[in-house]
């Protein structure tokens, strides 16, 4: 049985345990997306590059982290408050010149509860170096 590119590109992922492979911006964001969802803590800890920085807005982790540990301790607790998790995207939009790219999806994680974000990813290169996650309790999607 023949995989898909994208499915072979998880595994590669999977085996690496790095999210450093080339991709453009919004690859980076959806294999981003399903290490969340698969609570990869490796994975999700390797994409960023140096001097990152996570915005979290809303709900009980809310806060600005950027440092590698706190950002780290971070994904540790939604990890252990969500368990097992899907997650489902109802939009994502790229935008890339030379020095980088932007991606915006609104994503449904569903695992011990509901949680919906508006979540935006600003990469240089293949390293993630500013993102916001925006607790968005009252959207429609």
């Amino acid at each position: 049985m023949r995989l898909s590119t994208l499915a072979a590109t998880f595994v590669l992922i999977a085996a690496s345990g790095s999210a450093a492979l080339a991709g453009s911006a919004e690859d980076l964001a959806r294999w981003r997306i399903a290490a969340i969802a698969g609570g990869d803590l490796a994975v999700v800890s390797a994409a960023y590059g140096p001097g990152a920085t996570l915005h979290w807005v809303g709900g009980p982790l809310d806060g600005t982290y950027s440092q590698p540990g706190a950002i780290r301790e971070i994904w540790s607790k939604f990890f252990a408050a969500q368990g097992a998790q899907t997650a489902t995207i109802a939009m994502a939009v790229a935008a890339a010149n030379p020095k980088g790219g932007t991606v915006t999806a609104d994503v449904t994680f569903a695992g011990k509860n509901t949680v919906k974000v508006r979540y935006v990813l600003l990469y240089r290169g293949d390293r993630l170096v500013d993102e916001i996650w925006q607790v968005n309790p009252t959207a429609t999607y």
